[in-house]
């Protein structure tokens, strides 16, 4: 019993959660909706006492309302094609925004990709001279070493010529060892 009237009373406690004050889409709609003017065809008709003249009578209000029913269509229609052509215009406005946008957008892409052209451009021409530059470098370096090879071998060739003006011949090779043999052995 305790369960019941503690499920009971939960049950009560979200449905006063679940109505609250504030207005709903049709509460709101219905505040705010404007409605026509009542309709000059409710309560007009008197009956006549000649059944003909009621019936004229009838007709009359008849084609009355029918020529009423038709403003209103066309006031209808007008609308409607005012909203259609309105739709349009937005319709139209919109790609006209969205086809400028790509045009803006492939401007400054293509703005973009030239400028990376010409940074690329600037990047290959100071790479060239870079290489340029080393190869200068690395060519002025071995014909420094060349030159440095050159002059060695110039001074070694002349070195070797100047001692071989010191050689001795043959026969004269032999008196001196022998001199040198006498001159070094003790009396």
């Amino acid at each position: 019993m305790a369960t019941t009237s503690r499920s009971l009373y939960r049950t009560l406690r979200l449905r006063s959660f679940s109505t609250s004050t504030k207005s709903s889409h049709h509460n709101s709609h219905q505040q705010n909706h404007q409605y026509t003017d009542p309709n000059s065809f409710i309560g007009c008709w008197e009956a006549p006492k000649d059944p003909k003249e009621a019936e004229a009578k009838l007709a009359q209000l008849r084609r009355d309302y029918a020529k009423q029913v038709k403003e209103v269509r066309k006031e209808y229609i007008q609308e409607v094609e005012l909203m259609r052509l309105e739709k349009l215009r937005k319709d139209e406005a919109r790609k006209e925004a969205l086809r400028l946008q790509n045009e803006e957008r492939k401007r400054l892409k293509a703005e973009a990709a030239k400028v990376r052209a010409q940074q690329r451009e600037v990047a290959e021409q100071e790479f060239r001279q870079t290489l340029l530059k080393e190869r200068a470098e690395k060519l002025e370096n071995w014909k420094m070493k060349e030159k440095m090879r050159e002059e060695k071998k110039k001074e070694k060739n002349e070195l070797l010529r100047r001692q071989s003006s010191l050689w001795i011949n043959e026969p004269e090779l032999e008196k001196k060892i022998l001199e040198a043999i006498v001159d070094a052995t003790p009396l």
